[in-house]
């Protein structure tokens, strides 16, 4: 155990060559989870917790770490399941992450180990498992089922944000003008693909979804087989980087290496923020990047890049 907690940080620049590092820890029963370690800032015991009265019955308090206060979410609660939390807190473990530009930690009732995996090995949720569940991939170790679970949704569900554009960000914008252009968005979180739709239908734009890089790149291989570009297609796409099948990384890298992809302007969209790889995004020719989810940042990136690089 304490291997897996020293050894957290030291090992969260994994990015490329569409690998992974999981993070594996278990909730209330036998059943195993996984997180991108990437997303990752730090394991420890549980610390003493502080309440936060009228808080959502997920977050079980704040911890205060290294000159900051974080709000603890029991992850078990969070995913529709019975509470990881006992008697005595530091039994459990908390994972303190960062997602779309917040931290907050994850109270779990065990950590496990770190497993090193390619994404081809990682896989989208049964098709029978329902559009309720947390899931936003699975995978297979040592012949048991992996989950990993959906923590967009699962902060969407705790902490609702405002995801409208503000009336602001459009001002002196033509609607029309954007009708004519087609996007292109790749995430595997549901609330992620409905969040960026609305944001860029708000503004006009005709918005097609996939799943994952490897859909997303099938895609583009299939309608450009007239000999047509992606970029006739498309004004733009909008990817995640951390996706099953193929990730954000790999699939810009395959698109900028063929002809007919290499022309369509490509956004990288992460739910990493601080930590997020700017070296990688250049070595793979991505257009542009930024970390989510800001509706009135994704809408102005989005205006600005057809204004002056995708408009013709």
């Amino acid at each position: 155990m304490a291997g897996v907690l020293d050894s957290v940080n030291q090992r969260t620049q994994l990015v490329g060559q569409n690998r992974l590092e999981l993070l594996l820890f278990r909730l209330a029963g036998r059943q195993v989870y996984g997180i991108n370690v990437f997303k990752v800032k730090e394991v420890l015991q549980c610390p003493r917790l502080t309440s936060l009265p009228k808080s959502n019955p997920v977050v079980k308090g704040v911890a205060h770490i290294r000159g900051g206060t974080i709000p603890i979410l029991d992850m078990g609660m969070a995913t529709g399941q019975r509470s990881v939390a006992t008697d005595d807190l530091t039994e459990q473990f908390i994972i303190i992450t960062e997602y779309n530009r917040n931290t907050q930690g994850f109270l779990v009732a065990g950590v496990e180990r770190i497993v090193n995996l390619n994404w081809e090995e990682i896989h989208p949720p049964p098709k029978g498992s329902g559009k309720e569940n947390y899931l936003t991939a699975v995978t297979e170790i040592d012949d048991k089922l992996v989950e990993i679970l959906d923590v967009e949704k699962i902060l969407s569900e705790v902490s609702p944000m405002d995801e409208s554009v503000k009336e602001s960000t459009l001002d002196g914008r033509d609607k029309e003008e954007f009708q004519k252009h087609r996007i292109l968005v790749v995430d595997d979180s549901v609330v992620a693909r409905k969040q960026i739709q609305n944001c860029l239908q708000t503004i006009g734009a005709d918005v097609v979804l996939k799943n994952d890089g490897r859909q997303a790149y099938q895609h583009l291989r299939e309608i450009t087989e007239d000999g047509s570009r992606a970029s006739d297609h498309y004004s733009m796409m909008i990817s995640d980087v951390e996706m099953p099948e193929m990730d954000g990384y790999t699939l810009t890298a395959k698109c900028k290496s063929e002809s007919s992809l290499s022309d369509l302007y490509i956004m990288l969209h992460t739910s990493l923020s601080g930590v997020f790889n700017q070296a990688m995004v250049k070595k793979v020719g991505a257009d542009d990047f930024m970390a989510k989810f800001s509706p009135d940042e994704l809408a102005e990136r989005v205006m600005q890049a057809i204004d002056s690089h995708i408009q013709q």
